[in-house]
């Protein structure tokens, strides 16, 4: 899978990096291209036992077949710290990576993180899609910015996630019973596409399976590199 050709450095200080938010954060597009949706990349991330690397694992999923049709693993140096709202910065170069493995372009991409649910309006789902192109959506299992109330118990449920008087997502229940998602536009897509995107892949799990077939991979990989280092 090709990809353009990384637009900047990633090892900016946090006040560039919050500045580049800011400067990137109006190319984020919230509607949808119109084609069928086939492929469903999860995407997740993990550091390595050692600190020194950031593990990145998409699985791409073939929505009515349910099941997943490729796998890829890539590692990349850990150049950015750990600091909330920057996330993008520490893990989208090993995302890049693991993309660039793929034979197919997904038609979308769930990442374990925020979209426009961010303090810029900018988090790496936002980041991702806008360097990219793909159509991307942020699925996050807690919440970063805003308020919501507390949806129903049943799976489909959902309340609007608002802050500072917009609504920049939905909380929404993936399974019966269990704490909800927090969901919202990356780039290339609109908000209700992506609630029925992750409600589809949300087979058994509270995570929707692409992403959890992600995790999954990205700790298999991490306990690989450990075993590999001693």
């Amino acid at each position: 899978m090709k990809l353009p050709q990384e637009p900047h450095a990633w090892d900016l200080s946090p006040e560039q990096a919050r500045q580049l938010q800011r400067d990137l954060a109006s190319r984020v597009e919230c509607t949808w291209r119109g084609r069928s949706v086939r492929l469903v990349a999860g995407i997740d991330c993990t550091v390595s036992r050692d600190g020194a690397a950031c593990i990145a694992a998409v699985v791409s999923y073939e929505l009515h077949r349910g099941q997943a049709v490729e796998q890829r693993v890539a590692h990349a140096p850990l150049r950015f710290p750990y600091v909330p709202g920057l996330l993008s910065f520490r893990e989208t170069p090993a995302v890049l990576a693991a993309l660039r493995k793929l034979r197919q372009v997904p038609d979308v991409v769930l990442c374990d993180a925020h979209g426009l649910a961010h303090p810029r309006r900018f988090g790496l789902a936002c980041h991702l899609g806008v360097i990219t192109g793909l159509a991307t959506v942020g699925c996050a299992k807690s919440r970063l910015v805003g308020r919501h109330t507390e949806p129903g118990a049943r799976k489909g449920c959902r309340r609007a996630l608002m802050d500072r008087g917009e609504r920049v997502g939905t909380v929404l229940r993936t399974r019966g019973g269990v704490k909800p998602l927090y969901v919202s536009i990356g780039h290339g897509i609109d908000l209700p596409l992506a609630e029925r995107i992750v409600l589809a892949c949300s087979v058994r799990y509270r995570l929707p399976e692409p992403q959890r077939l992600a995790h999954q991979l990205a700790a298999r990989a991490r306990a690989r590199r450990s075993t590999d280092c001693i």
